[in-house]
This record gives structure tokens, sequence and C-alpha cells, in this order.
């Protein structure tokens, strides 16, 4: 995602203005659905991710939903709420889940704006940023699991490694 700061209003009381500008920036699919919600479609490395916005005036907080286009089968299930408590002990910010009904893995995040004069473009953006980077980050642990046949914590160990250098 780059950097969009200089184009997009400092604060908004809707913070889903802040990301309609920020979506349209990046050239990213969008549907405003409403003022209080907002489906985005993001390019990524490994797959294309749903994101999906939501304001709620009553309690001023925004709730954030990144989904990956990945299916699970249901005898993959446990397993992959097994990988999925490996990673969230990895995150600082946010946590992952699964869909119960279509089985989809999904990061998620809210963000409380109570008191505050509204959303900033830097913690949109950032919470944007974290959730793709956070999935692309795990999403070939999820994929050893699913179709690879590793464990969760081999899928993990996997997924951690650092490479160095460039082939």
């Amino acid at each position: 995602m780059s950097a969009l700061i200089s184009s997009v209003p400092e604060r908004a009381a809707n913070p889903l203005d802040i990301v309609e500008q920020i979506v349209s920036e990046n050239d990213w699919a969008f549907d405003r659905r409403s003022e209080s919600e907002m489906a985005v479609e993001a390019p990524g490395k490994w797959c294309d991710y749903g994101l999906y916005f939501s304001w709620s005036t009553e309690i001023s907080a925004m709730h954030f939903t990144c989904t990956f286009d990945l299916k699970v089968p249901e005898k993959r299930r446990p397993a992959l709420y097994e990988l999925l408590a490996l990673a969230n002990e990895r995150l600082w910010i946010g946590h992952f889940g699964m869909d119960s009904d279509d089985g989809m893995p999904l990061f998620r995040h809210s963000v409380l704006l109570r008191g505050a004069p509204g959303a900033s473009a830097e913690s949109v953006e950032d919470m944007v940023d974290i959730a793709i980077t956070e999935c692309e980050r795990f999403f070939p642990a999820f994929q050893f699991v699913l179709w690879g046949g590793k464990t969760p914590a081999e899928a993990m160990q996997a997924a951690m490694l650092e490479c160095a250098g460039e082939a």
C-alpha cells in the first residue's frame, strides 16, 4: 500500500470517509454500502483480500475484517484452529479467526474512537497495512496445514523462517 497521507484529510468524524479516499488512491475496488459499511478488494502476494469496514457511531468504534480467498474443508478446521491460536500468540494488534459459516480464515481488529476528534489517515493506513502484512506472513502456514499435510507447529515453524539474501 502506498503512503497517501498528503492527499487524505487529517481526520474525519466518520473513519469510512478516510478509508474510501485511501482505497480510491490505491485503485482498489470498493463498495460503500452505507454510511456505516464498506467492502474493499485488495491485491496481495498470495491472494486477493476482502477488507470489510463497519463504523458504529453509537459506540464510536470501527470494526475491520480482512478475509482470505481460501476455503477450509470441514475435516481440516480443527488443525487450522490450532494454527490460528499459534499465529495469534505472535500478534500485537488484531487477531486471526475463522468464519464459522463458510470456513474462511480472517484477520480482525477494532478501533475505539470515543473522545477522539476522529480517525487519522495514518491510523487507518496502519490498520490496513498491518492486516495485509500479517495475512501475507501467515498465508503459507495456512497452505501448509490445509494442503501440505503439515501439523500446525510444523507449518508455523516453516512460515516464520526469515530468508536472508537473494537467490
